[in-house]
């Protein structure tokens, strides 16, 4: 067998791929799909912040001694808005959506969605209405209705007393009898 000329002295036959130019390539590749990828998490964090924005006068009524509301823009994979610890917005599939979810024991609802930013507010705001309404009823523990309570008659310690001296004496008596039966 020959060995294969890496020269490139032959114009018809096409020169070796080294490992060191598909690495290269291979990176380049990669860094223009991670360009765009960051270039649309840019938009969402960028499109989440114009609803923040759009909700801080619905926050500002709300009073400071509730703390049930925890709002932020969480970055990564999926960049959310969150608006408590089980509601959030994030964006769709198509990125121009909003879409505003809960978490629940069951899964996730989805409370509202539209590209429209006026719609997601109402939506958060009937969200926050709701949660500080059940926030007052928690808070607000109706007393239990008390049944007089009835006296119990005092009992006397003195029967029960009684009552288990003459069983044991007629235990010792059966005992007492059983043993003279057997001697005889």
């Amino acid at each position: 067998m020959s060995e294969p000329e890496t020269s490139g002295t032959h114009p018809s036959q096409p020169r070796p791929v080294r490992l060191r130019d598909a690495l290269l390539r291979a990176r380049i590749e990669a860094a223009d799909r991670t360009g765009v990828v960051v270039d649309l998490r840019d938009a969402e964090v960028a499109r989440l912040e114009i609803l923040n924005d759009a909700l801080d006068p619905l926050f500002a009524q709300v009073p400071e001694q509730i703390d049930l509301f925890d709002r932020g823009i969480s970055q990564g994979d999926t960049p959310r808005l969150w608006i408590d610890v089980v509601a959030h917005i994030m964006m769709g599939r198509d990125k121009r959506m909003y879409r505003f979810v809960q978490d629940t024991r069951f899964g996730r609802i989805v409370l509202a969605e539209s590209h429209d930013t006026a719609v997601i507010v109402e939506a958060v705001t009937d969200y926050v209405a709701r949660r500080m309404i059940e926030r007052e009823h928690a808070m607000v523990v109706p007393p239990e209705p008390q049944a007089p309570a009835a006296e119990q008659p005092a009992r006397s310690r003195v029967w029960p007393f009684i009552f288990g001296f003459v069983l044991g004496a007629a235990a010792l008596f059966g005992l007492a009898a059983l043993a003279v039966l057997r001697s005889w």
